[in-house]
């Protein structure tokens, strides 16, 4: 414990104000989100498989945005100016959820408040390798996640309460989750000061034949293997659809990701302090072992006792893996071009996202929820083979 303590006290004040900011835009998302799905469904009429095919545009496009970002972020050399963009335009969508009256106003709210994701991600990402010495990478996104992920439980709590106060109106919830968007914003622009980069007096092109070459096979492999990761772990909103399911009353519902959360928030500190030190594919592979338990759980749950053990499972691979994911990023790319590597990461990540969203509500819709989570432990041990395979070639140079 004192181990951890010294760590904490170590990290750059930079990194806990971005966690800060991360932590606010998520009680914001979430308050939205852990809903969304229900209201859907509930007020709007629409089937799972819509559902899964606006969560996955939504949150593939965020992905894939951040190649743009990212590449944008190298070329300026400057990070903070698209990180604020990215969460005030997160901010302006929130009343979108709140008036819509159709799926196709929800799919555009989705889709422009993932795109300001999608803007901010890379360049916040680069900003916390640029600011973290090498040292203490690992654990300085580890504490990142952790306070994001500690938003992304008090958003479902805070909309659990309004929507008992309220009498389930989802609306007047929505409306709420506008304020602390507007928190993060202002935090983001007054409480970080970008560090000094060394530029040459030329701009170069990150993704020119000469940069690209830079990102060496080891970076490659750590892109592939973060995509086969979203093959197997589809959109959250099918979580707080199987609560639905398991009898859950509507207004307690975002307790499913209450649940996750304050496992993922709990282990993600934890588990990126640890990969400093073990072997990085080693807990990728039991990450990975988490996930199938958990959906194996999920796919017998049929009372709300065993979809939690199943949910709290997923929230410690999701502590396991995200946090550690990144740092295998920031650690194999060049320091020049770590808005472009996180970019590219992101884009394999959400193509595979996208297809995995699209095929989870397509397989609930058709066979049922059991054979979603099914589909889900397949799609872990394809990820299994294919960090296996990358593991004995790496052994092999």
């Amino acid at each position: 414990m004192s181990r951890f303590g010294n760590t904490l006290r170590q990290i750059p004040k930079g990194i806990w104000v971005l966690g800060f900011v991360s932590m606010l835009m998520d009680i914001s998302s979430e308050m939205i989100h852990s809903l969304l799905p229900l209201f859907m469904v509930t007020t709007l009429g629409t089937s799972v498989l819509a559902v899964g095919i606006i969560e996955g545009l939504a949150e593939s496009t965020a992905l894939i945005i951040k190649v743009f970002s990212g590449i944008l972020s190298d070329y300026i050399g400057k990070r903070k100016g698209l990180a604020v963009f990215g969460y005030a335009l997160g901010a302006l969508t929130k009343p979108l959820f709140a008036v819509a009256t159709s799926s196709g106003l929800i799919l555009t709210a989705r889709l422009l408040d993932r795109i300001g994701k999608g803007v901010r991600g890379a360049p916040r990402d680069a900003l916390v390798a640029d600011i973290a010495p090498p040292h203490l990478r690992g654990a300085a996104f580890g504490l990142r996640q952790s306070l994001d992920t500690v938003g992304a439980f008090l958003g479902p709590l805070l909309a659990v309460g309004l929507m008992l106060l309220w009498a389930n109106d989802f609306r007047a919830v929505f409306w709420v989750s506008v304020v602390p968007g507007t928190l993060a914003v202002m935090l983001l622009f007054f409480g970080i000061k970008e560090p000094e980069r060394h530029h040459t007096e030329k701009r170069i092109n990150p993704i020119s034949k000469q940069n690209l070459q830079r990102l060496n096979p080891t970076y490659w492999r750590v892109v592939i293997i973060g995509a086969l990761f979203m093959l197997a772990r589809f959109s959250e909103a099918f979580l707080v659809l199987r609560g639905f399911q398991a009898g859950i009353p509507i207004a307690m519902t975002p307790l499913v990701m209450v649940a996750m959360n304050i496992i993922y928030a709990a282990s993600a500190y934890p588990f990126g302090k640890l990969s400093d030190r073990l072997s990085h594919n080693r807990l990728l592979a039991l990450g990975l072992i988490v996930l199938i338990i958990a959906d194996m759980v999920l796919a017998q749950s049929n009372h709300w006792s065993t979809l939690l053990l199943g949910v709290a499972l997923w929230g410690i691979h999701m502590g396991m893996t995200q946090g550690l994911l990144a740092a295998m990023v920031a650690e194999t790319a060049p320091s020049d071009l770590r808005g472009t590597a996180y970019g590219f990461f992101n884009l394999m990540s959400g193509l595979a996202l996208l297809v995995a969203s699209i095929l989870a509500g397509f397989v609930w819709d058709q066979f049922g929820a059991a054979t979603t989570f099914y589909t889900g432990a397949g799609f872990c041990l394809l990820a299994l083979a294919g960090l296996s395979a990358s593991g004995n070639k790496q052994a092999t140079e």
